[in-house]
């Protein structure tokens, strides 16, 4: 008789090599309403083991109305501050044997609605969608009527973000802290100012350069259009636009709205011999972990990232409300070593 191949025995083939009956066999590795004694359900563990038996998880997830895994979507899964959040999700489902799949759209927005299809084909728990929201109103449109299927097949949505879908949210304020990043920087004696920004239609890069002046305006300074270089939302991204603010002759005080800009913009400046702070001062947004690591040390807002994660996640485990729930997160500015007073302040 061939060998079986490893992994391919069914249910009913452990059941047989058991000499129970199939709801036996079920019950004793699935549970269920019914126990099963703990010499039936011993002989099953072994049989299953002979016969390297694995579970059909699709299949048990359409027998029961879902599943117990939670999808994760993120934008760059390079990003620290999306394996943060990945690292707060994670940590809590598995306290509650959730299993977690990670999906990145690799910054492309478009490819969110087509993982959320697949999820809801594969009955997934829940699904959570971790960073920005776009400008685009059609695709935000199709987004939210794909997770409205999804939701309606009794799986469950929260949102890490802007709060511009009807779902659970955990909301970033991002204009309130580049508000009192701005307003810091200026306290300092900063008066010559420079915005490295993500994409146009990039709901957060918009919120935090929309925040960053109202902060500086409260301050009398000024932050001109020219002043604000778009860029991919990228370290390559924050490279790039520092060089084109090098090349114009900038010499002032950088604010990159995130951090992986800011290390791009950094590394920039020492490729072109300039020191930071002496002759460019240069701040984030995020705090994420990598910036340990980082010399001179980078001022920035601290997010609670993981907390982030661990949020989106409680928002699953919790019962439903009557409406989709938000909780606000804040961040604290943290000077450091990039931005230092201006002499003669």
């Amino acid at each position: 008789m061939a060998q079986r191949a490893a992994g391919s025995a069914t249910l009913a083939d452990v059941a047989r090599e058991a000499g129970v009956s199939l709801a036996t066999a079920s019950r004793a590795l699935n549970g269920g309403t019914r126990q099963v004694s703990g010499t039936l359900r011993e002989s099953v563990l072994r049989a299953a083991e002979r016969l390297q038996y694995t579970a059909n998880v699709p299949a048990q997830a359409m027998a029961r109305g879902r599943g117990n895994v939670v999808g994760l979507l993120v934008h760059d899964i390079v990003d620290p501050y999306f394996s943060s959040i990945a690292s707060g999700v994670m940590r809590v489902a598995a306290r509650h044997g959730l299993t977690v799949t990670i999906a990145s759209t690799e910054n492309h927005p478009e490819k969110e609605l087509e993982y959320v299809t697949t999820l809801r084909g594969q009955r997934a728990r829940a699904v959570i969608l971790a960073g920005s929201r776009n400008e685009d109103s059609a695709l935000q449109r199709n987004l939210t009527k794909e997770l409205k299927a999804f939701e309606a097949a009794d799986g469950q949505v929260v949102v890490i973000g802007q709060r511009k879908l009807p779902f659970d949210t955990v909301m970033l304020e991002n204009r309130a802290g580049a508000a009192d990043l701005a307003e810091q920087l200026a306290r300092l004696g900063h008066r010559d100012f420079l915005v490295l920004a993500g994409p146009s239609g990039l709901l957060t890069s918009r919120d935090r350069v929309l925040g960053f002046r109202d902060g500086l305006a409260r301050h009398g300074v000024p932050l001109p259009e020219n002043h604000v270089l778009r860029a991919e939302f990228t370290r390559d991204g924050g490279y790039a636009a520092m060089v084109r603010a090098i090349e114009s002759g900038f010499r002032g005080c950088v604010f990159a709205v995130n951090d992986v800009m800011a290390v791009g913009a950094m590394a920039a400046c020492r490729d072109r011999g300039l020191l930071v702070p002496t002759q460019i001062a240069i701040a984030g947004f995020d705090d994420i972990i990598t910036l340990r690591d980082i010399r001179p040390s980078l001022s920035t807002v601290r997010v609670p990232i993981e907390r982030m994660g661990e949020q989106a996640l409680d928002f699953i485990l919790d019962h439903r409300a009557d409406g989709p729930r938000v909780k606000p997160i804040t961040g604290e500015v943290v000077l450091r070593e990039s931005t230092q007073p201006l002499e003669g302040k």
